[in-house]
């Protein structure tokens, strides 16, 4: 009972109200916070609600340690767009490919930057833009300023993320002999068994 009292005078002194002005201030708060959850705050579905594709990216198991890819065409980065729950989700500024799939809240499908996800969007983080013709490495004709604006966004994402890869205007081809071709004059056919080198 002690405390009760002492609470009671205790109101007036730290509040400059009575005690009744203090409760019924009070309760008025508390009805105006249910009434605004009610009114902006939706309730969670119920889990049969949630499609079947959410509950299987839910329940499949997110690898965490990044791939490193090497060279990469912006064809074959199109594939990592999250679309495939299995892959991991990349994006490129300024033909480096990072791997985001930690953040894929943000831009995998359905986050707020999902279009940047498998593309280079250099040119659309410099300006800043959600426009799908900015989606692009090409950053020719950027002002000073956007060019400011795209460094401090490839800082951020080379403190944030792991660089996997880097994007290249098309693969080299590793065999052959001359530039990847064969050689025009020459050709090995298998005739009856055996190697023959045939001149043309």
């Amino acid at each position: 009972m002690a405390f009760y009292s002492v609470f009671l005078e205790a109101i007036p002194a730290y509040t400059g109200l009575s005690p009744v002005a203090f409760f019924t201030t009070l309760a008025l708060m508390v009805g105006v916070y249910h009434l605004v959850c009610a009114l902006f705050v939706s309730d969670p579905p119920p889990p049969n609600a949630t499609s079947r594709s959410a509950m299987e990216m839910m329940s499949m198991p997110v690898n965490l340690e990044p791939v490193q890819l090497g060279d990469v065409t912006e064809e074959e980065l199109r594939a990592y767009d999250g679309s495939d729950p299995t892959k991991p989700l990349l994006m490129a500024i300024k033909g480096q490919i990072y791997d985001v799939t930690r953040s894929r809240m943000f831009y995998g499908p359905g986050g707020h930057y999902a279009l940047f996800a498998g593309r280079d969007a250099s040119r659309a983080l410099a300006l800043m833009s959600f426009d799908p013709k900015d989606l692009t490495g090409d950053i020719e004709g950027l002002s000073p300023s956007e060019l400011e604006t795209l460094q401090d966004w490839e800082y951020k994402f080379m403190e944030k993320y792991v660089t996997v890869g880097q994007i290249v205007e098309k693969k080299e081809k590793r065999e052959g002999d001359v530039n990847g071709k064969e050689s025009e004059n020459s050709s090995t056919e298998n005739l009856n068994g055996g190697d023959v080198e045939v001149k043309r």
